[in-house]
């Protein structure tokens, strides 16, 4: 390293230092800052404006923070690391002589200049402190010194460790006129042009090219060896991450060829995972932390447990076991289907079993309640108590007028009271009495009265509550007490068992005897001459009422005209209904209805096949609008689908399967059966060939054809022995016999003749004959 030397170069004396002059002013207008400024017109960029004529302090030209402070700082960025030669500085002197008798060389003394990569000056150099000048010595301006490299120039004093020598100020300020730093403005360069290269890989001296410091990734007096044993950078004072398989980082930048260890991410892998991840690049998901914190960035396992319903080193398994809340400590309840609850909290997602309630399903049912749900209410308990909270079974017995386990039952058959033990009155209508007092809800039967309903009624009354009063029976003698029919027949022109209603029942006149006409609402007609009071019923006209309507007409007046009945003849007179039935899309009585959802054609007797979601079909051919159900195609889906793979169903119009056909069916709707394959193989779906052949005996495409006369075995493709008459077609066999001469399984062996004594005799005469005849003609 280089020793700190500090040169005076007045302005008057200028000359006597040219070497100062053949380097560049890095810090001509560069950003600046200082601790704090004193006014607007104070900034710290005026330090670096190239102007210094003026060193007041409101000259417009100096840089000034506030004062009263212990601690004053101010630095300039250059833009970029460069190769420094030395800082000029020109301190404010308010344009007085700088002598020990002006008052800014006390704020002067003690100052210190770093150079830095950082706005810290602590993470710089140290390039000159003053430590020996005093109100008499200190120089201004002054050239320091400083053959480093940097991006950063700070100017800083301080009294923070009093006592301070004497002269010293008791704060101190920036009072900055101008500060300019030279050096080379391109890194690598050094000499009083900066025209000559510095060694590879280091940082020289700007003057002699001796290196200072090797650039990052380099160590080494000539910086030739690469930095090793995990570090890297600047000086190979920094430290290599966690690379994986821990390899050696990039020496320069430190970056990991092969990724990183486990837990670690970042080009330098020195950052953990975040962001609730850990392991191999940081890819795997934390569990259910507690509180929410980062699992362990290496193995997931969570610091401090789980959050309520999760389990594990990792957080990452659900409680289960009928356990839930934190650590599954908690036991669920009695969940409907014994299901596990929620892991979280508790609660059952089905429900409870029969007799408990609540979210977590760990309450009895209360309340006079019982059951899934605790929705049944509990019967009338003897005393109130509450019934058990599963069965609703009543522990003492029933309050009085209830029967049954449960005590849910009223008395019934009759009976009421405790037990259901007495037995009710004449209740009208043979209905219950009150199950608990044995009153008779509507009354008495008729013909009976009293608290009971136990007394027969009298004085001329009968029926319920002995309120009617009797007809007009003849000779007026009491009625029957609960018909109130008379004994002995009515009073002239009425009738009924009562004798208190005229004629009716369409009759009139004496005894009642005669019949009235067709009266409009089927009303009475009049009971002694017999016209109708209302008109006619409908169909019929005329002042009896007792003509039918015509001129297909019908109904009341005659008003109403007919339908479309078939053949267009009269409708009925009376309803206008269709004798001999509808013209065709029309239905109904009086074919005045087009065919209902489910029926179509002539007079709508056809009905509709499957339509699909239970659409109705069209009212005249029948068609289904949206296809047919799975099972069924054709034009009205009446047909049955074939044998579809897989139990598929067949397409709606044609009955084709979409994925074929099941094994042994074949056919665009796999309604045909196999023929007999070889080896019992299945055909081809479609056209029912067979894969290798058919099977012995048969032949053709489908192999359903028994062999031709004279064919036998596979596909019967062997014919029969030649002189065979007929084989078997299986086998082969001459099952019909073989031609005269042959014998054999197969016909294949000619019959040896055995010759009687007969024949033998024959023969030899026949051969002796011959023998003559050509020696008498040789």
């Amino acid at each position: 390293m280089y020793a700190v030397v500090l040169l005076v170069c007045c302005s008057w004396v200028a000359l006597l230092c040219p070497s100062v002059q053949a380097y560049e002013n890095l810090a001509l207008k560069k950003p600046a800052w200082q601790s704090s400024t004193e006014m607007s017109y104070n900034g710290a960029e005026l330090a670096v404006d190239g102007l210094y004529t003026d060193l007041s302090w409101d000259g417009g030209q100096c840089a000034w923070s506030v004062g009263g402070q212990t601690t004053a700082e101010w630095g300039v960025d250059l833009g970029g690391v460069k190769y420094i030669h030395h800082v000029f500085i020109q301190y404010a002197t308010d344009n007085w002589v700088w002598d020990e008798y002006n008052g800014y060389t006390g704020y002067f003394l003690g100052f210190s200049v770093y150079i830095s990569n950082t706005t810290n000056k602590e993470d710089g150099v140290l390039c000159f402190r003053d430590t020996i000048y005093t109100r008499a010595t200190i120089p201004n301006p002054v050239n320091i010194t400083c053959p480093y490299h940097g991006r950063y120039v700070i100017y800083y004093n301080n009294r923070t460790h009093p006592p301070y020598p004497e002269g010293y100020s008791y704060d101190v300020y920036i009072e900055l006129c101008e500060v300019e730093v030279y050096g080379c403005p391109t890194p690598g360069r050094y000499g009083e042009n900066c025209s000559l290269l510095c060694p590879e890989n280091c940082h020289c001296d700007v003057i002699d090219k001796t290196c200072v410091e090797c650039v990052p990734g380099y160590k080494g007096h000539l910086c030739y060896e690469e930095c090793g044993g995990h570090t890297y950078g600047l000086e190979c004072k920094q430290s290599c991450g966690n690379c994986s398989g821990g390899v050696q980082c990039d020496h320069e930048t430190g970056s990991c060829p092969k990724g990183c260890d486990a837990g670690l991410y970042g080009d330098k892998c020195d950052l953990e995972c975040g962001g609730h991840t850990y392991g191999l690049g940081c890819k795997q998901s934390c569990g259910n932390c507690s509180g929410g914190v980062q699992c362990d960035h290496v193995t997931g396992t969570c610091p401090n447990g789980c959050v309520a319903g999760m389990s594990g080193d990792k957080c990452d398994l659900e409680c289960d076991g009928h356990t839930y809340g934190l650590g599954c400590k908690q036991s669920c309840g009695n969940c409907s289907g014994g299901v596990q609850c929620d892991h979280v909290t508790g609660i059952c997602p089905n429900g409870c079993v029969a007799g408990m309630s609540r979210d977590k399903c760990d309450l009895e049912c209360g309340g006079h309640t019982y059951g899934l749900g605790c929705k049944q209410s509990c019967g009338n308990c003897s005393g109130g108590v509450q019934c058990d909270h599963v069965t609703g079974i009543c522990p003492n017995g029933c309050v009085a007028g209830m029967s049954g386990d449960k005590c849910d039952l009223e008395c019934a058959g009759h009976t009421y009271g405790v037990e259901c033990k007495q037995s009710c009155g004449n209740c009208s209508g043979g209905v219950q009495c009150d199950h608990v007092t044995g009153n008779c809800p509507n009354g008495c039967d008729a013909g009976m009265y009293g608290d009971r309903c136990d007394l027969e009624c009298g004085g001329h009354k009968y029926g319920v509550g002995c309120k009617q009063s009797c007809g007009n029976c003849s000779s007026g003698v009491q009625c029957d007490h609960v018909t109130g029919s008379c004994p002995t027949g009515c009073d002239a022109g009425m009738y009924g068992d009562r004798c208190d209603l005229e004629c009716a029942g369409h009759t009139y006149g004496v005894g009642c005897k005669q019949s009235c006409g067709n009266c409009s609402g089927g009303v009475q007609c009049d009971h002694v001459t017999g016209s109708c009071p209302n008109g006619c019923d409908a169909g019929m006209y005329g002042d009896r009422c007792d003509l039918e309507c015509a001129g297909h007409t019908y109904g009341v007046e005659c008003k109403q005209s007919c339908g479309n009945c078939r053949g267009g003849v009269q409708c009925d007179h009376v309803t206008g209904n269709c004798p001999n039935g509808c013209d065709a899309n029309m239905y109904g009585d009086r074919c005045d209805l087009a065919c209902d959802s489910y029926t179509y054609g002539v007079e709508c007797k056809e009905v509709c096949g499957n339509c699909s979601n239970g659409i109705p079909c069209h009212h005249v051919d029948g068609s289904c609008p949206s296809g047919c159900v799975a099972g069924a195609y054709g034009a009205t889906c009446k047909q049955s689908c074939g044998n579809c793979s897989n139990g598929e169903p067949c397409h709606h119009v044609d009955g084709s399967c979409p994925s074929g056909c099941v094994a042994g069916a074949y056919g665009v709707t796999c309604k045909e059966s196999c023929g007999n394959c070889s080896n019992g193989d299945t055909c081809n779906d479609v056209d029912g060939s067979c894969p290798y052949g058919c099977d012995v005996g048969v032949y053709g495409k489908t192999c359903d054809k028994a062999c031709q006369s004279g064919r036998y075995g596979l596909s019967c493709a062997k014919a029969c022995g030649q002189n065979c008459q007929g084989c078997n077609r299986f086998n082969g066999v001459c099952e019909f016999g073989c031609h005269p001469g042959w014998t054999g399984t197969f016909c294949e062996k000619k019959k040896v003749f055995a010759m009687t004594m007969k024949t033998s005799r024959f023969l030899l005469n026949w051969w002796i004959f011959n023998r003559s005849s050509t020696e008498l003609f040789s």
